[in-house]
């Protein structure tokens, strides 16, 4: 359960990156995974979005690399 709380606060830490900078991606949510050790994570995952956004993003992206 703490892996999954640590993926929905990095997830939402993102979200509002992202609102900053002007991008909202459709989906975002948190997948546990289990392991066949029985050792759990979580995924954030950023689902789909169109190519616009996507393009929205790489520059945001390239932007802050370059600094």
């Amino acid at each position: 359960m703490r892996k999954i709380r640590e993926a929905e606060r990095a997830r939402e830490a993102l979200r509002v990156a992202l609102r900053h900078a002007g991008i909202q991606l459709p989906v975002m949510d948190v997948r546990p995974q289990m392991r066949t050790d029985d050792t759990g994570y979580a995924l954030v995952r950023l689902g789909d979005c169109a190519a616009p956004v996507a393009r929205e993003l790489a520059a945001v992206i390239e932007k802050g690399a370059a600094r």
